[in-house]
Formats: structure tokens, C-alpha cells, sequence
């Protein structure tokens, strides 16, 4: 990204949604570091394999740390460290390919736990990091080279999927706008449960879609995104069902549920009943 700082040299496209991403999570850590007066290093960042990956190398100062994991497995991971260390500010960052494919399994059980992270996904449509090939948001008769005759599925819709399998906190947002991005992220590592901000995020090799979302005048293309109206109400879930399945895509928070306690919390009152044995007496109980 620098001369200063040659080893974290992303391999990200020109004009990749990904920059902006960055830059939006970069904001929101450093704003979040600052107003709780914590170092960087009490927030970890854990990735997949895709281009989403290079997020774990994040600033060029202080760094959080990061966990490069496998495909579709950050769920898991993230589960692991914020049950090891539930002081920490844990974030998944993930694409649609490993987050909604092969990941797709991880969703729901972790939506039930109400495990306390925050999963950013980055939305391009494609599988980006290997050559464009079709993925689960890939919408239905695309062309790409898995699928040179056009998909034969619909793509899936990540936000009716979240707010079905009960995930607690869903915001939509657009790489293209970093600063109002930033504010979703921080409102997600903020909300004490699952939360996932979901981001249109655009390959611009493989499935360019700024037009798409932003609108062209000269060319007639209406912007797809749109804000959320001032007066929507978060905490209704028919509202956000109904908002979800409205044409185009809304920008801002879709739902939020405060009222459910997260894992975090439902592990700290089983630790009030139950006294926790130490590494040397789980050790010890292997010797019997």
C-alpha cells in the first residue's frame, strides 16, 4: 500500500470495492480504539480465502491482529478466539463465495448462539480472488466461466437469509460511500450479539456493477441503492422483511434485536453455577 509498508502490498484490482471497505473498517477500529481509549491490539480481524483476505493486514500503524483461516471457516475461528478471549473486539471479514457457499453452514448456528462478533461480507457477485466464476449471489442466467451458459439457480438473498436464521444485527451497505460504511461497521462491533454488515462491494474485472448500483444518467440507469428511510424502525422485523424484499438495495441498518443475550453473556451466567476447571485439571483428567 506504501513504500513504508512493502510487505502489506494488496493485490486488490484498480477501483476494487475492497479499498473502500478497507478504509471503512480502518475508520470505524481507530474510531472505536479512541472513544473506548483501548490499543489496536484488543481488536482481531480474521479472514477466509478470497480477495477479502488481504483485510487482515489493515493499517500501516498500530496493527490488530489478524487470523488468515481457511475457506468458508471464519465463523468457526471467530468463535474460538472470543470464547478464549471475550475481552477482545472480534471481526470476520469475509466475501460471498467462502461466506454464503461453502461457509453458509456456520451462519445459522452462530446466529443462534448470538455469538458476540461482527462478520463485514464483501458482496461482488462473483469469485473474484478465482477468476470470476460464479457464486451464490451471482444472479440467475449470469455468464461466467463455471457457467458459460448462464446459472441455472437464483442467487441468494443474504439479507431475507440473515433475518431468517435470526441473526440479531443486519445492515446493508456499499463500499462506494467509506465514511457512512464506517458508521455500520462501528454500529455492528458495538451491538452486544451477531451482528453482519453486508456490503455491495464490486469486482471490477469480473462483474463490474458501479453502474448498476450508482446509477449512470447518460447512460438511463437508475441508482440501485437507496438510503433507508429516516423513519424505518430497525426493531421491527415485518418492516425489515418488507424493506429486504423491495427493489433495489437499501443502505443502513435493516434490524437490529437487543433484547436476545449474547453467548458471551450466556456463558458468563453458567459461569456463576458452575466453577470452571483449570488447563492442568482438564490435563489431569486424562491421566486417570
Amino acid at each position: 500500500m506504501s513504500a513504508s509498508n512493502q510487505e502489506y502490498d494488496f493485490k486488490w484490482c484498480p477501483g476494487c470495492g475492497d479499498f473502500g471497505v478497507r478504509r471503512a473498517l480502518e475508520f470505524a477500529m481507530e474510531e472505536r480504539t479512541s472513544k473506548l481509549e483501548t490499543p489496536m491490539e484488543k481488536n482481531v480481524v480474521i479472514a477466509g480465502i478470497g480477495c477479502s483476505g488481504n483485510l487482515v493486514h489493515l493499517l500501516e500503524g498500530p496493527q490488530p491482529y489478524g487470523f488468515h483461516g481457511i475457506h468458508g471457516r471464519t465463523l468457526p475461528i471467530a468463535m474460538g478466539v472470543k470464547m478464549a478471549r471475550p475481552d477482545l473486539n472480534v471481526v470476520v471479514v469475509a466475501g460471498d463465495g467462502d461466506f454464503l457457499s461453502i461457509g453458509m453452514e456456520h451462519i445459522h448456528p452462530q446466529a443462534a448462539r448470538n455469538l458476540d462478533i461482527c462478520a463485514v461480507v464483501m458482496d461482488n457477485g462473483v469469485y473474484g480472488l478465482t477468476k470470476g466464476q460464479s457464486s451464490p449471489t451471482t444472479h440467475m442466467g449470469g455468464i461466467t466461466p463455471s457457467t458459460p451458459y448462464g446459472k441455472l439457480e437464483e442467487a441468494v438473498n443474504p439479507l431475507a437469509l440473515y433475518l431468517t436464521i435470526g441473526v440479531t444485527f443486519i445492515a446493508s451497505g456499499f463500499s462506494g460511500k467509506p465514511k457512512d460504511l464506517a458508521k455500520l461497521i462501528a454500529a455492528g462491533m458495538e451491538h452486544p450479539g451477531f451482528a453482519i454488515v453486508h456490503v455491495q462491494s464490486p469486482c471490477t474485472t469480473y462483474n463490474d456493477t458501479y453502474d448498476m448500483l450508482k446509477g449512470d444518467r447518460k447512460k438511463g440507469i437508475e441508482p440501485a441503492i437507496y438510503n433507508v428511510p429516516e423513519d424505518y424502525d430497525p426493531t421491527d422485523r415485518e418492516g425489515a422483511n418488507e424493506l429486504i424484499h423491495r427493489p433495489g438495495v437499501p443502505i443502513g441498518i435493516i434490524y437490529q434485536d437487543t433484547s436476545r443475550p449474547s453467548l458471551t453473556q450466556r456463558v458468563e451466567e453458567v459461569y456463576k453455577r458452575v466453577k470452571p476447571k483449570s488447563a492442568q485439571e482438564l490435563m489431569d483428567a486424562f491421566n486417570i
